[in-house]
């Protein structure tokens, strides 16, 4: 298939509107969980709100896979949008009423984290169906960039929306947000990838065939496995990162802000030099060096002397870079080398994999961190993550041809 001419135009024109619906998303979910704080003020309250926001793309995120390939990806993100939106009008006419009920939050959560099951994945499908092959690791960096930044900005909008107004006045800038998202993705044409609506084939062997897409391709089932062991490293340190500061360096609310700061912009900037430059031409190699550096930074992290905090900043803002390294490579090959009418289950498919990757992960570093510290936890995930680095090295160099030599050979 022959993408548009006119791409960028179309992918960030689409982007746009998914800055304001990100922005907006961010803003609202802290304003939530900030809401379920002041009014419980417990710790399993907060809990169960995670564990709502990740079980719809970890139990439905196959099923989810097998719709968007099935259908017009435009109209399911559309779609997924709006449901949002009315969602978050719900809880904001609720609450303007009086019904001020923690079960309709948690309700309006679990419609949240729907909606971005099918959307991400939407979005991701249909962005090879805009985006040249040779390009899809500069459009990730950018988009990757507006997730970055939105996701820094989204709290402190968030925090300053709580702090002039109350929730149901929060609620009303998420459905501002879903609309411009929507407006921006009606006027973009995105070309259609190929759809049998007639397929005889059941849910089941949908999702089966999108399990064997995903293992017929040997380089992404190789990849996939320190990719897998990463998230479960990489997700647990950035949670810990506050006790650090607080437990180990004695520092106050103050030191864990510029410390979540750098690590969000280190992840920024990251995303802005790859979308720009696009990164190393070898992507393998890539996700190789940042899995080493990462480990690199988390076993230096965890051997400083507690005077040195400034040292761990620096530390944590390359930490922060290489998260942008391993992901947008690892996508945009995803995007690149699975069959269109494939795309959808097999995202799906990792996203949901990764989604329970990541709580695993929490639940082996709290308990060891707790009975080692967070610092000694941070040296062994440190020397785990370089043995991961050299892992997918030797697992993955004789597939990582340079991205210019692989395009030309799809192109054949």
């Amino acid at each position: 298939m022959r993408q548009n001419e006119n791409w960028r135009k179309s992918f960030f024109t689409i982007y746009i509107g998914q800055a304001f619906s990100l922005l907006s998303s961010s803003s609202v979910q802290f304003s939530i969980i900030w809401w379920i704080t002041m009014e419980t003020g417990s710790a399993f309250a907060l809990t169960l709100s995670s564990v709502i926001g990740l079980l719809p793309q970890a139990v439905i995120g196959l099923f989810a896979g097998v719709w968007i390939d099935r259908f017009n990806r435009k109209k399911i993100m559309i779609i997924a949008d709006s449901v949002v939106a009315l969602s978050s009008l719900f809880l904001g006419v609720l609450f303007f009423i009086g019904i001020k009920s923690i079960i309709f939050v948690y309700i309006v959560l679990f419609i949240r984290a729907l909606g971005e099951t099918f959307h991400k994945p939407a979005l991701q499908a249909a962005i090879p169906q805009l985006v040249p092959p040779s390009e899809l690791t500069k459009a990730g960096g950018f988009g990757q960039m507006i997730n970055s930044a939105t996701s820094m900005v989204g709290p402190m909008l968030g925090a300053f929306l709580m702090s002039i107004t109350t929730l149901q006045y929060a609620m009303l800038v998420d459905v501002l947000g879903a609309f411009l998202a929507v407006s921006t993705l009606c006027f973009v044409k995105i070309p259609k990838h190929m759809i049998n609506h007639r397929s005889k084939l059941s849910i089941m062997q949908d999702m089966k065939q999108g399990i064997r897409a995903f293992k017929s391709n040997k380089a992404l089932l190789r990849l996939s496995i320190p990719m897998l062991i990463s998230t479960i490293i990489f997700v647990p340190i950035g949670t810990l990162l506050p006790l650090m500061v607080k437990g180990y360096f004695n520092g106050t609310a103050w030191h864990n802000g510029i410390v979540q700061t750098l690590f969000s912009g280190g992840m920024l900037i990251a995303a802005m030099v790859i979308g720009i430059t696009g990164g190393l031409k070898k992507q393998f190699l890539m996700i190789s060096v940042s899995t080493g550096l990462l480990g690199i930074c988390s076993l230096i992290g965890g051997i400083l002397p507690t005077y040195m905090f400034w040292v761990f900043c620096i530390v944590v803002f390359v930490m922060g870079t290489t998260g942008m390294g391993f992901n947008i490579p690892f996508t945009s090959y995803i995007q690149r080398t699975v069959p269109a009418e494939n795309l959808g289950k097999v995202i799906s498919l990792i996203s949901s994999v990764m989604s329970f990757a990541a709580p695993v992960g929490m639940f082996i570093a709290g308990p060891i961190s707790e009975i080692i510290g967070v610092s000694n936890w941070m040296i062994c995930a440190g020397v785990v993550m370089i043995f991961v680095g050299f892992l997918c090295y030797f697992l993955t160099r004789k597939f990582d041809i340079p991205l210019d030599s692989e395009v030309i050979s799809n192109e054949k």
